[in-house]
């Protein structure tokens, strides 16, 4: 049973920092790609940042240059520091994990349960 578990989410005013993490569990032998998605009520999940294994990254536009994503792959986490909150930065996070091997079973995608983020203005 592999499991993603968020965490770091908070309120936090306009310009301010946040660092999320993602921590996976269970049999897991490998992880290709790791990504954070984000939903604001109303509107539609949509990527925020990824990474693979191998350390490649991409970046919405709309966060490029104030977020950063990284992977410790020994230890199965996942971060993504956020800077320069903005107000419509406002939404539940995600974990998602892709490609995700794991002990006698096929390979699978996966999702966390979430965790907010709110930026007030």
């Amino acid at each position: 049973q592999v499991q993603l578990v968020e965490s770091g989410g908070g309120l936090v005013q306009a310009g301010g920092s946040l660092r999320l993490s993602c921590a996976a569990s269970g049999s897991i032998l490998s992880i290709n790609v790791m990504g954070w998605y984000r939903q604001a009520p109303g509107k539609q999940r949509e990527l925020v940042a990824a990474i693979t294994s191998g350390g490649s990254t991409n970046y919405a536009d709309s966060v490029k240059g104030r977020f950063s994503i990284s992977r410790d792959n020994a230890n199965l986490i996942m971060y993504l520091q956020m800077n320069s909150l903005k107000p419509e930065d406002t939404a539940v996070y995600y974990c998602a994990a892709a490609g995700v091997e794991v002990v006698d079973a096929p390979i699978d995608d996966y999702w966390g349960q979430g965790t907010q983020v709110t930026v007030s203005s």
